[in-house]
């Protein structure tokens, strides 16, 4: 089983930056054992995948969206994934969550996480 929550989330201005903290808490196994990914839902939206990172932390993965602008990371010793959010725009307003999985085929598909944040809201304005 494994527990996650979300920090870091709030209110800024266009051009503004976040950064995203998920802390991880596993029974059974270690948290490095799971992909972690960033999955975000704007009111009246599909929930959409944002970035992912393998357990390893060697490969990344990012929404066309957010390229260049966002970076994902982890610390396995900190049981912690981070999503470094820069030039936020007001398109980025979600609710941002923090999901873990052991990946079968691809880290873009929504089956392939099991364990979920539960969300922090992240709100940019004008």
């Amino acid at each position: 089983q494994v527990l996650l929550v979300e920090f870091g989330g709030g209110l800024v201005q266009a051009g503004g930056s976040l950064r995203l903290s998920c802390a991880c808490s596993a029974s059974g196994r270690a948290f490095s054992d799971y992909d972690m990914g960033w999955w975000r839902q704007a009111p009246g939206k599909e929930r959409e995948f944002v970035a992912a990172v393998s357990r390893s932390g060697t490969n990344t993965f990012y929404t066309d969206s957010v390229k260049g602008r966002f970076t994902i990371s982890r610390d396995n010793a900190k049981n912690t994934v981070y999503l470094q959010m820069n030039s936020l725009k007001p398109d980025d307003t979600a609710v941002y969550y923090c999901a873990a999985g052991l990946w079968k085929s691809s880290p873009f598909d929504f089956n392939e996480y099991d364990y979920w944040g539960q969300g922090t809201q992240v709100t940019v304005s004008s």
